[in-house]
């Protein structure tokens, strides 16, 4: 091994606790233009990222204001940090920096990098969205074509749904107290892995979409697993929401998800755990015909007095924020006018 790169990811923050986390890897292919590739270019920038290979249990040390903390990375490369934090910050994305500082086959190895991490504002919501198939098109319950897809459509060729971006911009500033300047928090959950970080991060960047902190799946580091990108189980997302809940217990949360997989089921479980913190839940129709089973379970999450939206296009979507008023428009303003 001739060299070692360390990944950091966006973080977040309460009045008590910081938590951020990453991996440590031989080589990550890093540069936005390997996202903007065309053709065979950009289908070897995907391979290449579900080929990284990881480093496991070198010494980590985090610095943020004048605290420091150290753990080991885990034998998959993952390093998290979950430590007491109470410096006096304004709401916002503030920075922290790790450093790798150890030895690999007897050379010294330092690096450092940078990140950032979200400390909310006095705000009323948190925001939970899936990726695929929710506001990104994915082709989820198609694996041929969505892994072609995948490895065929640069960022700048991958489309959200019509209106989705417009609905989380309004959602963003969703609640009484907030302002342009004081969004609420976003978090983007989903069975992606960890090698499509980047990608993502840029795609919502180009279309507009909230900046977000992304829980995402085990990393994978070979040919085999991308084939299976995305799939098997789905219980991390449960387990993500229900620990991001948890960190948040003063806030109110919006479920946004789709009927393409497990979402429904997931959501009816995280709001009989949660009843009083979560606001509402909404489903993306993903198919034709509404799925029975995500009506079902919709219709449970509405007897404990939690609001759902099943929805094919997001206009509709962003019609039920604004008749609950989760969102709220100024009298005679278009709501499609105020997202922008």
């Amino acid at each position: 091994m001739n060299r070692c790169d360390l990944k950091l990811y966006r973080g977040y923050a309460n009045k008590n606790e910081l938590v951020v986390f990453g991996h440590i890897v031989e080589k990550y292919p890093s540069g936005d233009h390997k996202y903007t590739r065309k053709g065979f270019r950009y289908a070897r920038t995907i391979l290449q990222l579900f080929s990284v290979k990881t480093v496991p249990h070198l010494r980590v040390v985090l610095r943020v204001g004048n605290l420091t903390a150290e753990t080991r990375a885990e034998a998959d490369g993952y390093f998290r940090f979950q430590i007491p934090f109470k410096e006096p910050l304004q709401g916002g994305w503030h920075p922290y920096e790790v450093d790798v500082n150890d030895e690999v086959n007897g050379r010294k190895l330092f690096i450092t990098k940078q990140e950032e991490f979200f400390l909310p504002y006095e705000s009323s919501y948190g925001i939970i969205s899936d990726i695929d198939d929710t506001f990104l098109i994915s082709h989820s319950r198609r694996s041929f074509k969505k892994l072609f897809v995948l490895l065929s459509r640069n960022v700048q060729a991958r489309k959200p749904f019509v209106d989705v971006v417009r609905h989380y911009q309004l959602l963003s500033l969703a609640g009484d107290k907030i302002t342009q300047s004081n969004a609420n928090i976003f978090f983007y959950v989903s069975s992606s892995e960890w090698n499509l970080y980047d990608m993502i991060v840029r795609f919502a960047e180009l279309n507009g979409l909230p900046k977000a902190v992304l829980k995402l799946k085990k990393i994978k580091s070979g040919l085999d697993d991308f084939v299976m990108t995305g799939g098997g189980s789905h219980d991390h997302k449960l387990n993500k929401i229900q620990n991001i809940i948890d960190f948040y217990p003063e806030l109110r949360f919006i479920l946004l998800g789709d009927d393409s997989q497990q979402d429904p089921e997931i959501y009816e479980e995280i709001c009989s755990m949660f009843p009083t913190n979560v606001k509402a839940v909404y489903l993306r129709q993903t198919r034709a015909r509404t799925k029975l089973s995500a009506e079902l379970c919709l219709q449970r999450i509405r007897e404990m007095d939690i609001d759902t939206c099943y929805f094919a296009h997001s206009n509709k979507a962003i019609a039920h924020s604004v008749d609950t008023g989760i969102v709220v428009i100024p009298p005679h303003q278009d709501p499609f006018e105020a997202a922008k």
